[in-house]
């Protein structure tokens, strides 16, 4: 099965940007605005991931988010827990379920491995929700992505937590999907409310400006460690609102690549969230 990659002279003006590696010092991004420009609340304590492998490769995003976390703050205690179903849309999780009582996130592990009753007032502060990766535009599956996002949305809502949408990235064989994979979860933020998180455009800023560095594994879809790395950065930067550039956390990277990778996390975040 084929997925259409048809798209607007607009997006086509942004890919081109993209691919050409032109105009990077301004934004990717110009026509579709995400209308919440930050999450609402000072350094959340705690996130849910809801997604499939792209979170869980690598040895999971939300471990890389609370590496950099602690990297910049080493009394911070983020507690995160991810839910993922290999190969996953955003109609495949049961969401209300995650949030059941006494059940996902009921207790974690403290770093001497013991196990640690939680007991918050709520459990979680932030949902961090991903469709599939060819979802959001796939001609059968794009209107479930649209009812989804709405739906998740306001499940998480009902129990004091905010949504936020993760946009995923373009296969590194099929680039033109990062401008319609960024409109597509803009205009669903847009449409629901939500914060949106632009790590697909940061796949696309660092691969104009350093090619060379592979952010994926063979298979071209799912990402390599300096992908993760940099989605892990790009978390950071949105949620927090803090420049991830300077922190020790490096995931094993070199440290040119390190450099890299948070700089161009926090040039997109900038970008992105620029009113």
């Amino acid at each position: 099965m084929k997925v259409d990659f048809r798209f607007s002279t607009f997006l086509r003006g942004v890919l081109c940007t993209i691919v050409l590696g032109l105009g990077l010092s301004g934004p990717l991004w110009s026509q579709t605005r995400p209308k919440v420009l930050d999450l609402g609340m000072e350094n959340p304590a705690s996130l849910i991931y809801i997604g499939n492998s792209f979170f869980y490769y690598n040895n999971s995003l939300h471990n890389h988010v609370g590496q950099l976390r602690r990297a910049a703050d080493s009394k911070d205690r983020l507690r995160s827990v991810s839910v993922t179903i290999s190969g996953s849309g955003f109609d495949w999780h049961d969401v209300e379920s995650y949030f059941r009582p006494n059940a996902v996130g009921a207790y974690s592990f403290d770093s001497r491995n013991n196990i640690v009753f939680n007991k918050v007032e709520r459990l979680f502060d932030v949902a961090i929700m991903m469709d599939c990766s060819q979802c959001p535009i796939h001609p059968q599956l794009k209107s479930v992505f649209r009812e989804f996002a709405k739906k998740n949305s306001d499940i998480v809502r009902k129990f004091g937590t905010r949504p936020v949408l993760f946009m995923s990235w373009a296969y590194s064989d099929v680039p033109e999907m990062t401008a319609q994979l960024a409109e597509a979860y803009t205009q669903a933020g847009n449409d629901n409310n939500a914060f949106v998180i632009p790590a697909g455009l940061a796949f696309a800023r660092s691969i104009a400006k350093r090619p060379e560095l592979n952010l994926y594994v063979p298979d071209k879809r799912h990402p390599s460690v300096a992908g993760t790395y940099l989605a892990a950065c790009t978390v950071y930067a949105s949620l927090f609102k803090k420049s991830p550039v300077g922190l020790s956390y490096t995931a094993g990277l070199d440290e040119a690549t390190v450099k890299h990778l948070q700089s161009t996390a926090w040039e997109t975040v900038q970008d992105y969230f620029k009113p």
